[in-house]
Order: C-alpha cells, then sequence, then structure tokens
C-alpha cells in the first residue's frame, strides 16, 4: 500500500474513532447559534472538531471525549469570512502585518493578486514570488495566490504559476488583451495546459460587446471590474460570477452597486465580496469583510445572503465549497462568533479549529522575515528641473485670459471621470489655480528613468489641498513614476528627487527640508514594518500635511496617492 493510502486510511479510522469515543477530539464549541448557508437558516447546537476541521454537528457528547470545550455563550456562527480579490501587497503591509490588521475583522481567507510586487521586481520577479510565499502555510489566514496575468513578462508568470499557493492567472491588462497580445494568449495558453481559474479584469465601462466576448470564451470565470448597475446585469448575463469591490477610492461606487442589486432584483448568489485594494488603517477602523456586510444589510441585502457574498458564494466559485465556506462536516474549522448577523462583530476568530483573534485583537501570528526582500534606490531625477512642473496650457483662450489644464480627482476613477479638461485664469502668464471658485494644488507625474526627454505630465489636483510644502511618493509597477502635489514647483522637485533616494517611499516637506518620511523598501512596493510602526508612519504623514492646511478624510494620504497610479496607468497618463 502506497504511503498516501496509509495516510488517508489512517485518518479515516481516525474520524470514526473520534465519533464513537475512542479518539479524543480536539474541540467542541457548544451553546451556538449556527448559520447553516445551506438552508439559509439558524438553529442551535455544537460544532466538533478534530485535525483542523469540522467533524460533527451536534455530536452525542455522552459519547465522544474531547480536549477543550469552548462555550459559545449563545453567540451566532458564521463560516470564517473570504475576501475574494485583494491585491494583497498593495495595502503596502507585508504579509504578516496584514494579518494582524485583517483578520481580528473575521477574515481566514483571501484570494490574492501579487502583478504589482512581481512587477516592481522585474527581474527578480521570480524569486520575490518565492520570497513573498514563503511559509505561507504558517500564516494565520488561508492564502490562494494568482500568477500575474499582467505587467510582468511571460516568462515570470509562467514561472509563478508552478508555485504554491498559486491556483490560477490574475487579471490581464485591457489594453494589451483587446488588441491581441501574444503574451496574452501564451499565459491563457500556458493556464489552460496546468488547469486552474482565470481572474477577471473585464473592463465594462470601457469595453465594445464584442471584446467583452472573449474572456469568458478564453476560460475567465469571475470579474470584478464592474461600476453600474447596467455593469451588473451584464457580468452576470455572460455567465461570470461578480466580486462586488469596495476598495480605496470606490465609496460611493460600492453603495452604487448594493443599492442597484436590491433595486434590480439580481439574485445574490452571483455575487462575493471583495476589497481590491484596501489600507490597513481602514481595516482597523472600519473592519473588513465584517464591515461590508454590515453595509449589506444596511443598503437592503438579507443578513444570511449579505454572509454568504463573503463565504459560501466564494468558495463555491472557486470549487472550495468542500473545503470551506460553511459550517458543515468536512470543511476547514474556520468559525466566526459574532452577536449580531446584520452588524457583524467579530468576538472570536477560529481558524483551523484555534483561536486565533478575540475582541478584535490577534492572539496568535507568523513569525516571518521579509527582510531580505528589501530593496535600495536606484535614483533617476538628478537632472529634474523645476521648471519641468509648471504647469503648461493645453490651450490658451484668443484673449489671453484663460488657460485649458487637466484637473485630477483621486476618487473619479469609475463613477465619474478621473480628469477634466478645464478652463482657469491665466494671468501675467501664469496658471491660477481655482475653478468654479475652488483653489487647487497642483499635481505633477514624473517619469523616473527618462532616456532622452523625460514624460512628465502637470495639471490640478482634487484630493489633497495643501496651501505650502509638497508631498511625493513612487509606484514601480508597471512604470517606475512619482506623483508630486503642491504648490511650488521648486518645493516639489525637491520632494520628488528625496523620494527618489529609497526603492520606494512617501515623504513630505517643507521649505526643502523632510518633515516625514514613510519607506517602501520591499521593492518600492510595501513597508517591512509591523502594523502599528505602519500605521504611525502614514498618521506622520497625515500630520505634517494638516499643517499644511489638508483636512483629511477616509484613506490615509499615502493610499489615496498610491491608487492615483491605477488611474494614471488605465487613462494612459504614463508612457
Amino acid at each position: 500500500m502506497k504511503q498516501t493510502d496509509a495516510n488517508h486510511l489512517a485518518k479515516v479510522h481516525a474520524i470514526f474513532d473520534v465519533l464513537n469515543g475512542k479518539e479524543e477530539a480536539d474541540l467542541l464549541l457548544k451553546n451556538l447559534n449556527i448559520l447553516d448557508v445551506h438552508g439559509e437558516t439558524v438553529y442551535q447546537g455544537s460544532i466538533l472538531v478534530y485535525d483542523k476541521r469540522i467533524v460533527a454537528l451536534n455530536p452525542d457528547e455522552s459519547i465522544i471525549r474531547v480536549k477543550e470545550v469552548f462555550d459559545g455563550q449563545g453567540l451566532y456562527a458564521i463560516p470564517g469570512l473570504i475576501d475574494a480579490h485583494l491585491h494583497f501587497e498593495s495595502q503596502l503591509a507585508n504579509p504578516t502585518a496584514l494579518a494582524e490588521a485583517m483578520v481580528p475583522c473575521g477574515t481566514t481567507t483571501i484570494y490574492a493578486e501579487c502583478l504589482d510586487l512581481l512587477s516592481a521586481a522585474g527581474e527578480n520577479g521570480i524569486q520575490a514570488a518565492r520570497d513573498l510565499f514563503k511559509d505561507y502555510d504558517k500564516l494565520p489566514y488561508r492564502l490562494y495566490a494568482f500568477a500575474p496575468g499582467k505587467k510582468t513578462a511571460a516568462e515570470v508568470t509562467k514561472a509563478v504559476l508552478d508555485m504554491e499557493p498559486v491556483i490560477g492567472l490574475g487579471e490581464f491588462e485591457h489594453f494589451t488583451y483587446s488588441s491581441g497580445d501574444e503574451d496574452d494568449f501564451r499565459k491563457a495558453a500556458w493556464l489552460k495546459e496546468k488547469g486552474g481559474f482565470m481572474n477577471g479584469h473585464w473592463g465594462v465601462t470601457a469595453l465594445s460587446d464584442m471584446i467583452l466576448n472573449y474572456l469568458p470564451a478564453i476560460g475567465v470565470s469571475n470579474n470584478h471590474d464592474v461600476w453600474t448597475g447596467d455593469d451588473i446585469e451584464k457580468s452576470i448575463r455572460y455567465g461570470l460570477a461578480t466580486q462586488i469591490k469596495f476598495g480605496v477610492g470606490s465609496s460611493e461606487v460600492i453603495k452604487i452597486l448594493l443599492r442597484s442589486i436590491v433595486d434590480r432584483k439580481f439574485p445574490t448568489d452571483n455575487f462575493m465580496l471583495c476589497t481590491d485594494n484596501i489600507s490597513v488603517e481602514r481595516l482597523l477602523k472600519m473592519g473588513h469583510m465584517d464591515w461590508i456586510i454590515s453595509l449589506c444589510t444596511e443598503m437592503g441585502i438579507p443578513p444570511i445572503k449579505a454572509i454568504k457574498m463573503a463565504s459560501y458564494n466564494t468558495a463555491k466559485s472557486f470549487h472550495m465549497e468542500d473545503q470551506i465556506g460553511s459550517l458543515t462536516p468536512g470543511r476547514f474549522a474556520d468559525i466566526v462568533l459574532t452577536d449580531s448577523l446584520s452588524k457583524i462583530n467579530p468576538l472570536y476568530v477560529f481558524k483551523d479549529g484555534e483561536l486565533i483573534a478575540k475582541d478584535k485583537k490577534m492572539l496568535k501570528n507568523a513569525e516571518i522575515d521579509y527582510s531580505s526582500m528589501r530593496t535600495k534606490g536606484k535614483p533617476g531625477l538628478d537632472d529634474l528641473t523645476p521648471d519641468q512642473l509648471d504647469i503648461v496650457p493645453l490651450e490658451i483662450s484668443e484673449d489671453g485670459t484663460q488657460a485649458k489644464v487637466y484637473l485630477f480627482d483621486v476618487y473619479g476613477r469609475g463613477h465619474a471621470k478621473f480628469y477634466h479638461e478645464i478652463w482657469v485664469t491665466l494671468k501675467d502668464g501664469k496658471i491660477v489655480p481655482e475653478y468654479e471658485g475652488e483653489k487647487y494644488s497642483r499635481l505633477s507625474v514624473i517619469q523616473r528613468y527618462a532616456s532622452g526627454k523625460r514624460h512628465v505630465v502637470n495639471g490640478l489636483f482634487k484630493g489633497v489641498s495643501i496651501e505650502r510644502g509638497a508631498v511625493a511618493t513612487f509606484w514601480p509597477a508597471p512604470k517606475p513614476y512619482f506623483v508630486v502635489v503642491g504648490q511650488d514647483s521648486e518645493e516639489m522637485c525637491c520632494c520628488a528627487k528625496e523620494v527618489d533616494q529609497y526603492s520606494g517611499a512617501c515623504i513630505v516637506t517643507e521649505n526643502k527640508s523632510k518633515k516625514a518620511v514613510m519607506p517602501l523598501e520591499i521593492y518600492g512596493v510595501m513597508a517591512d514594518m509591523t502594523v502599528d510602526e505602519l500605521t504611525s508612519s502614514a498618521d506622520a504623514i497625515d500630520a505634517a500635511l494638516e499643517e499644511f492646511g489638508n483636512r483629511n478624510e477616509g484613506e490615509p494620504v499615502v493610499n489615496k496617492l498610491l491608487s492615483l497610479f491605477i488611474s494614471l496607468h488605465r487613462f494612459r497618463f504614463m508612457e
């Protein structure tokens, strides 16, 4: 008999013995109100756990023997929550720091993209993936990852497809898959050969119907790129499990989407919940899947159906409903205890039957060293001059008193245009940064490494409002660019050059001196910090900018600025 067969036989015997009292179970959770996601009911009962999995519901306590008993105090037991789509390097925290902020919210599983970090690593992308995934099985959440569908060389994608815990191919680039890119063809073919899932990045609002046929036709099974009710209708009509996202920059969009689901009576079995991108600060202050479930119920979705959108529906979409997503025998014992179904309050969080978080605090986390992934900066702005950051009018009125310029909106992506061309006053040859009675800061988008003339785009900016000083940050994927916000070209130039000394950072300057620094030393996209260090650093950026007149709400400024790069790339403001 093969060793694996013998192991399985031993496990079958062990479960039989546990249920007949001949062997000890690991944990009995009793006095619970258990959510049955299949029947969409709640019943009083208990859950027996052995070897990380649920082995019985309402076991006969006169027969079983158990090592530990946990009194659920009449709380609701729901499945561990699942994020269906998360760029888990884009929230800046390394995997263990992310756990500290996310798991106490009741999230025990994530389906994660890693394309930005691997793209930033360039020729070291394969090694970066190995380092990122090392000891992933020790993390206090389940990590299922996707090889990059965009932003990396095809050879990197092929190598990553063979790694654990990779289960498929990540989102393609709109501009390439819609034009017939050979690398995209190869990546899709490799996945077909290997088997696995393909994430959709459908761009419903931007592509023709004929192009929209292409992705589901080649095997894409899900889509997180919806912005309106019409997008939702088309996405589910084309057979795609549709992920409703609520991450950075989409606070209004999520309400539009949920309202459409309720008003248009779309069956909720079509939907999963995801973040896409989210800051650690938002996790700590508002929550994760727990918060979005509560918002769903506020918007009129029944609580059990909302919970299924963040658990069972996602597990089923990825063909893992026999492993996660419900509280039934054979599934991993990922369990959240809450005192409400309509307003999720994760008082206790279990993964594999082990209590890992209580009262929004981690009790146990992995200890994984990511310091080997730190990189040093390679400066590229030595020849940048302040005049390159001056706003040059796109057009000047015939009388010379008005100038057409770009106005960028940090939250404009999806529900309004990310950028507008507006007319402002031109006085003594200079742009007056005011529009419709409101004064704006300036924004410069700067190419880091220039071959010949450096690519720079300048305009006005709605999202960070400062009266003096400057703030700048950098993002290397898919192309290395800076953004800098301020009022004065010399100050803005100095601030950008300060960031240029790092592999990645967010820096605030005043009078050409640094006021606050947040280093992103892991390939320029991730901070090698604890959650406390990360939040303190982001808070220092916000506090410095508040002295300059900014009144920040919602996400930290560093996350707002980093979210710009998604839109700048999508709307082709980076060469």
